[in-house]
């Protein structure tokens, strides 16, 4: 099944460094059914996938705001796992799914991150994601902005090169 966690520059050197994504329950995105009732009048497969995904880049915003250190830049990491261990959790937010084990490095299909030039948005958008989730409009707004911004699409092969590149160069 195809799933799509959330991530960050930090979370993305652990997978490096331990090659796995780890500690069970792991929450994550796919295609749901409270994620299809969402969207529907929207049966493309492709559609209902970009949207799984989309949530997990808003949760990265989430991660963001804990992983102090880390970059100002979303990261979304798209496996494939065995559907025996993953739980549907669309009683937690549309999408939402539960994996029970590590999802080992082999698993990861792509890597998406933002660009540099999206960090300034993408920060604004960490300190105003809580606001935005109770409602604030201008705090939403300032989340769509970062929303805007497309992450790029990395083979997982390009993953070491993508951390090395990522890191701010010593002053």
């Amino acid at each position: 099944m195809r799933v799509y966690l959330p991530a960050t520059l930090l979370s993305l050197s652990a997978l490096q460094a331990s090659g796995e994504i780890g500690d069970a329950p792991i929450t994550a995105f796919a295609v749901t059914p409270g994620l299809r009732e969402w969207y529907i009048e929207d049966e493309d497969v492709d559609e209902l996938e970009y949207a799984a995904f989309a949530e997990a880049a808003r949760a990265s915003l989430r991660l963001l705001g804990t992983a102090f250190g880390a970059p100002s830049r979303r990261a979304v990491l798209s496996a494939d796992v065995p559907e025996d261990q993953v739980e549907v959790r669309d009683d937690l937010d549309r999408g939402v799914v539960r994996i029970s084990a590590a999802v080992p490095a082999a698993a990861i299909a792509s890597v998406h991150l933002d660009d540099a030039d999206a960090a300034v948005a993408v920060a604004a958008a960490v300190a105003a994601i809580d606001q935005a989730d109770l409602g604030d409009e201008a705090a939403q707004e300032t989340v769509d902005d970062a929303e805007g911004f497309e992450l790029s699409w990395y083979a997982p092969q390009e993953l070491e090169q993508l951390i090395a590149d990522a890191r701010p160069s010593p002053s």
